[in-house]
């Protein structure tokens, strides 16, 4: 494992999870929350909007995955920082984006 790869894979990792929704979402016809939206990350962009800033995520995450050394799915230490980088987006979105659409789980009283 070249240490040197483990920052870009990891950016990898959360570029490509941040692509998922706004790519889906973009392509269904449907807005979401963007940066470009008015307030940034709580108001709604266009589903063309969405689909341009889901493949330019897409792009990212693959140049820093796939020109950035070796990597290979065989080789835990390429993986681990790839799949950390995913889940700390997926888990940053979900706090960011679950009291927008009624994702929060709080107890009810």
């Amino acid at each position: 494992m070249d240490w040197s790869h483990v920052v870009p894979y990891f950016f990898g990792g959360a570029f490509l999870a941040n692509a998922v929704p706004h790519f889906v979402r973009g392509v269904m016809g449907e807005p979401f929350q963007s940066p470009f939206a008015k307030p940034s990350g709580k108001g709604l962009s266009s589903s063309t909007v969405n689909v341009l800033w889901g493949f330019f995520n897409i792009v990212v995450g693959y140049l820093l995955v796939f020109r950035v050394g070796d990597f290979r799915l065989e080789v835990t230490g390429d993986v681990v920082p790839f799949g950390l980088g995913i889940l700390a987006m997926g888990l940053l979105c979900a706090r960011l984006f679950g009291p927008l659409h009624g994702g929060n789980m709080r107890k009810r009283t």
